[in-house]
């Protein structure tokens, strides 16, 4: 289909009407790092604490995507750029819902993140470098994927073979092999709490 016979529809309900619902602000928790730096671990902690303060969040996991919407992709260059710009308009959908919505992906090159960060109003899009070494991620390697990297059984590993493009600005570093999960945890609500995306009177087990 020729992309001048595509028109774009608006359904009268807005974004502001389903945050109002809501009760919050929506946005995109970007987390991006090495594997095994601590992503995942960190959204399904900060998930927790949004549940609890009854905000409506969801997790796009960068793996847990691989299994479906982005399942015929690779781990070439150009398949990791097509891997996150997918991502990236998923999570802008949900964004436009209302939805905190959070990001846990390698998102090893710069430019695909800026891209995203681009693609967005500026105040939705906050980058979260979760900081670790290479070393202490290898120490950790939960899904022992650095084991077969170093034997060669994966090849474009991120960290191994492949490059990682740490953030230049991003809104918050979390250092990992520094910090616990709750700080790290408990920095980001902080940040989100300045942000106005969370209303400061909200409490833990508040209805609405």
């Amino acid at each position: 289909m020729s992309e001048n016979h595509i028109v774009k529809h608006d359904f009268g309900i807005t974004r502001e009407d389903r945050q109002l619902l809501n009760g919050h602000q929506s946005c995109i928790l970007w987390l991006t790092g090495l594997s095994g730096s601590g992503k995942s671990t960190l959204a399904a902690a900060i998930e927790q604490e949004l549940v609890n303060l009854n905000c409506r969040s969801y997790i796009l996991d960068g793996d847990n995507l691989r299994y479906g919407l982005n399942r015929d992709l690779g781990f070439r260059p150009e398949d990791r750029s097509e891997n996150i710009r997918r991502i990236g308009e998923t999570a802008k959908l949900f964004v436009d819902a209302g939805i905190i919505t959070i990001v846990a992906a390698i998102s090893p090159y710069r430019q695909d993140r800026d891209k995203v960060r681009a693609s967005i109003r500026p105040v939705d899009f906050i980058e979260v470098y979760v900081q670790c070494t290479v070393e202490e991620c290898e120490k950790r390697d939960p899904k022992g994927l650095y084991k077969k990297a170093r034997s060669g059984e994966i090849a474009h590993f991120t960290g191994v073979s492949a490059p990682y493009e740490a953030p230049l600005q991003p809104e918050l570093v979390l250092e990992t092999n520094k910090q616990t999960v709750s700080d790290s945890v408990n920095e980001i609500m902080a940040y989100i709490r300045r942000c106005g995306i969370i209303y400061s009177n909200k409490e833990e087990g508040e209805t609405k």
